[in-house]
């Protein structure tokens, strides 16, 4: 009888294994002022689609060249084009769409974003009355971490966005939080540091598989998201690519959704994500239509 009893559980517990498919959608937008617009972009109804609004930074906008300022961060995305009044009226407009803001990025005014707080707690008291401001601003609902270069030790960077995330979310300012981190040894040990500690706020890992080599297989490309999947062990991966002629990892020419329906077939497609709608807007968004459709499929 406890056999039986065992493999009934077994049975039962079965289409979990094969439950990680998400139909979630993720596109940053505004970083490179193409004018791009929310409605420009195609949405699919049957899928959750998150806009990351590019980005919000943590430099001074009237300096020349801009200064860190040790977490009161500030608008640098195309906020002419991607204004509150235009987030609520895509959000009006399709109920499955949320927006999020992204903080960092790689370069501002041609420099690097240093992630480079005084200390935690001033960093992070900074960081969290400015970015209230702005999330409430613009009724947004989530944000998304992608510092890409430190000038503080990977502690520090998870104690100030960890707590950042915690602060948020308790207060209900957001309702979701995701990492952007790349396969380069000084961001994956900050990154791994915020993870191994915050990771059960995390809610994604949007994970840059366009920055490997342009020549990336299918079957490295998935060699590569199953090593990801197991640094970031128990979070949500996505499968990533960008959307610019000349941009790395695996393209679509090359196999990008052949290997998205890959990992569909084995339950491990968490969702998509894009860099970025300013540079699909020339082609008329064809990978952002390709991707939802695909998305839309899972089961």
């Amino acid at each position: 009888m406890a056999i039986h009893k065992l493999f009934f559980v077994a049975l039962f517990l079965l289409p979990s294994i094969h439950a990680a498919n998400s139909k979630l959608y993720r596109e940053y937008i505004g970083a490179e002022f193409k004018d791009v617009k929310f409605p420009d972009v195609p949405i699919d109804s049957n899928v959750e689609f998150h806009f990351i609004l590019s980005f919000a930074i943590d430099y001074t906008t009237s300096s020349s060249p801009p200064s860190p300022t040790n977490g009161n961060f500030e608008v640098y995305w195309d906020s002419v084009n991607l204004s509150p009044d235009a987030v609520s009226s895509i959000k009006s407009q399709h109920s499955n769409v949320k927006v999020a803001l992204s903080l960092g990025g790689d370069t501002v005014s041609g420099d690097p974003v240093n992630f480079t707080p005084s200390s935690i707690d001033s960093w992070v008291s900074n960081a969290v009355t400015s970015l209230t401001s702005i999330i409430k601003q613009y009724n947004l609902d989530g944000i998304d971490i992608d510092y890409e270069h430190f000038q503080s030790d990977p502690d520090t960077f998870a104690e100030c966005i960890g707590q950042l995330i915690s602060t948020l979310k308790q207060n209900q300012v957001i309702s979701f939080a995701s990492i952007a981190p790349f396969d380069d040894g000084t961001v994956q040990s900050n990154y791994l540091a915020l993870w191994n500690r915050y990771g059960n706020l995390i809610d994604y890992v949007n994970f840059q598989f366009y920055a490997y080599d342009k020549s990336t297989t299918v079957s490295q490309f998935i060699d590569y998201f199953n090593t990801q999947s197991s640094k970031y062990s128990g979070g949500k991966v996505l499968a990533s690519l960008g959307t610019a002629a000349d941009a790395g990892g695996l393209s679509p020419q090359n196999g990008f959704f052949t290997a998205c329906s890959t990992l569909q077939n084995e339950g491990k497609l968490n969702g998509i994500f894009a860099w970025c709608a300013d540079d699909s807007k020339a082609a008329g968004f064809p990978y952002e239509t390709q991707s939802q459709t695909l998305l839309a499929t899972a089961t």
